[in-house]
């Protein structure tokens, strides 16, 4: 990746407790090009959802972005002040948040927050901020738009709120959209209807969006490379083909076992036993290895970086040359 557009270098988060601190996301690094779509996906807890926020400057106090860099085309952004964040947040930083009613005001119609946010970020009058706004719920699937426009959010189905929120994300034409569990909501139907059009906004305008989501469904229709979590960190990263195909740490290689294979080749799902640790009691080493059934000495103690394993990368003792031998 020559020129990538978002680049997270060993990115650390923590939440200072009265009992000590907690790291929650403990050095992660990846990086997105122009037009690409990079899955990350992981258990609740895993560290996901506030990798998305730390790089879009919406972490909840008392969480903190504790060590690493996050460059956006190059210029460095997690040590921004909270006005020069904010105007790059909307601006060159789209979000999309799993429940829209949490994104929308129901106080304002969808057109005067639509346009609220245009005139925020781009140099325009109301009318042309209002054809601008019509233009993008077209954009975005809502038909009717010249109607609707003046509606409420009450007034929209769930799929069609979702739908008003993704025009929000590209209403300034951002250069990244941050995209947290957009579909989760979403019937079926609707979940397809939206993975179209965001795999659509990539092509048409190489917009590069982080997908953060727990299905691997979503993960396989949308994303051109998936990061897999465990723990605050990333277990496996590489092309989503590769990984949902031969996937190479043992997580991920349980969580392709457990997901149901409609040829019907799989006699039963594969079940990985026990839970991802809590923040208190994470263990030494690699975090997967209580659960592991590969597990040897070396992992009990020492903490693997990402690995060259096949297509993808693992944090797996596993590749490592002769670890088996010196852990031991």
């Amino acid at each position: 990746m020559s020129n990538p557009l978002l680049e997270v270098r060993d990115l650390r988060v923590e939440f200072p407790t009265r009992r000590g601190t907690l790291t929650a996301v403990d050095g992660v690094s990846f990086a997105i090009a122009p037009g690409e779509v990079l899955g990350v996906v992981g258990e609740s807890g895993a560290g996901k959802s506030l990798t998305g926020a730390a790089i879009i400057g919406l972490l909840e106090p008392p969480g903190r972005i504790a060590a690493g860099e996050i460059r956006l085309d190059g210029m460095r952004i997690d040590n921004l002040p909270h006005e020069a964040m904010r105007r790059i947040r909307g601006r060159r930083i789209g979000a999309i948040f799993q429940d829209p009613l949490t994104s929308l005001d129901p106080l304002y119609s969808i057109g005067r927050q639509l346009v609220e946010t245009i005139r925020t970020h781009l140099d325009m009058g109301d009318a042309a901020a209002r054809r601008r706004a019509i233009e993008l719920l077209g954009e975005v699937g809502i038909p009717a738009a010249g109607q609707r426009i003046d509606q409420y959010p009450h007034q929209f189905s769930g799929g069609m709120r979702q739908r008003v929120v993704i025009a929000l994300a590209i209403a300034a034409q951002p250069q990244l959209i941050i995209a947290d569990e957009p579909t989760t909501a979403l019937d079926v139907s609707i979940q397809a209807q939206i993975i179209a059009l965001l795999k659509r906004l990539c092509r048409d305008h190489g917009t590069a969006v982080m997908l953060v989501t727990h299905d691997m469904g979503v993960i396989a229709e949308t994303a051109d490379r998936v990061a897999v979590m465990y723990a605050g960190r990333i277990a496996e990263i590489g092309p989503v083909a590769g990984v949902i195909r031969a996937p190479r740490h043992p997580y991920t290689i349980g969580l392709m076992g457990s997901i149901p294979s409609l040829v019907g080749e799989r006699e039963h799902l594969l079940q990985i036993d026990g839970t991802m640790p809590r923040l208190n009691a994470i263990p030494t080493g690699c975090a997967f290895h209580p659960r592991c059934e590969r597990v040897f000495d070396r992992c009990q103690r020492e903490r693997p970086d990402l690995l060259d394993a096949g297509a993808s990368r693992a944090a797996c003792w596993l590749y490592a040359s002769g670890s088996r031998k010196e852990g031991a």
